[in-house]
């Protein structure tokens, strides 16, 4: 039994919960909040036993074994290296930092206190996104990858009315290649590598952050072609397109339905799963790891997400994206 503590409870906590509590070995025992009453009325829901309200008292405790990470981006890097300090592993959502000398920071505390670090991207986790892995070769020669990723947030009518909510606010580290674009670039990267060159624009709000972007990645024989937004909905699904077929995905950031449509007409249905439970997966490959003595995930490594960190601050740097977090 895994013992976990939680730091932000937001909606992503709540889901995370939800599908946690499915998996045998995970227990939640603790629950942070900045006040008293959020915590204690968040961990009488989920029926934790311990409350904390202050983050270095929480990582200190021999109450948790490891914690998971909801806060905003800009938070994540000190509060992982907080907790990996002190023996604990940590499962932090994604983006896992705000650029790639933040990563560097946080996988080398990982590593000398011989604790796991894991980016809680589940996408990559998921059985159908092992599906596209195992059937990539149905394509053929692969020349273009195609992902759009728009979703109109729901903090956006109060950005337009005049408020200042974390979602479009700069010193969190966010926006929209940060939130959505990310569910884009890491099964690309996962797939193909890292791409030769990057093109990139974005549509830059009043507040810093970019409320949409296109990129264009260049490999040695192929392209990929990535849409993301905040600011509007797409309904369009994404694609690997080979030589001999090309295989469509209908959510990139949680696949449902993955078909390959072969150039002579024929259709084949390679989905795996459709479980609705799509967290779960993330909290088995985490567990696992942890009992199985490794700090690393074979899954989401280390070395993916320096690689598609790599890629998110050469987009920002093109599109004129910069947080406070840079600078320090």
């Amino acid at each position: 039994m895994i013992r976990f503590g939680i730091i932000g409870t937001n909606w992503i906590t709540e889901e995370f919960l939800r599908c946690a509590n499915l998996h045998g070995d995970f227990k939640l025992e603790a629950v942070y909040s900045r006040t008293d009453e959020k915590a204690r009325e968040f961990a009488l829901k989920h029926k934790a036993t311990h409350v904390f309200t202050d983050l270095e008292e929480m990582a200190k405790s021999d109450v948790i074994d490891a914690v998971y990470i909801a806060t905003p981006n800009s938070f994540h890097a000190e509060q992982s290296i907080l907790f990996l300090n002190n023996k604990k592993h940590v499962l932090c959502e994604k983006p896992i930092a705000s650029n790639t000398t933040e990563l560097k920071k946080m996988i080398s505390s990982a590593t000398q206190n011989n604790v796991l670090l894991m980016e809680a991207m589940k996408s990559t986790c998921l059985p159908n996104f092992k599906a596209i892995q195992e059937n990539l070769d149905k394509a053929g020669k692969v020349r273009r990858y195609f992902s759009s990723y728009c979703q109109y947030s729901s903090r956006y009518d109060l950005y337009k009315a005049g408020k200042n909510p974390n979602a479009f606010n700069p010193k969190f580290s966010n926006g929209s290649l940060m939130d959505i674009g990310v569910y884009c670039i890491y099964p690309l990267v996962a797939l193909f590598g890292v791409p030769e060159s990057i093109t990139a624009s974005a549509t830059i709000l009043e507040s810093g952050v970019d409320g949409a972007g296109s990129i264009t990645m260049h490999y040695e024989d192929m392209d990929a072609i990535i849409i993301h937004g905040k600011i509007t909905n797409s309904y369009v699904s994404s694609e690997i397109q080979g030589e001999a077929g090309s295989i469509v995905i209908d959510k990139i950031s949680r696949p449902g339905s993955v078909m390959v449509h072969y150039k002579d007409g024929s259709t084949e249905n390679i989905a795996k799963d459709k479980s609705e439970d799509a967290m779960f997966y993330e909290v088995d490959e985490f567990i696992r790891t942890i009992k199985s003595g490794k700090i690393e995930s074979g899954v989401n490594t280390h070395e993916l997400a320096l690689q598609v960190m790599g890629v998110l601050d050469e987009v920002r740097r093109l599109s004129g994206i910069i947080f406070p977090a840079d600078s320090k």
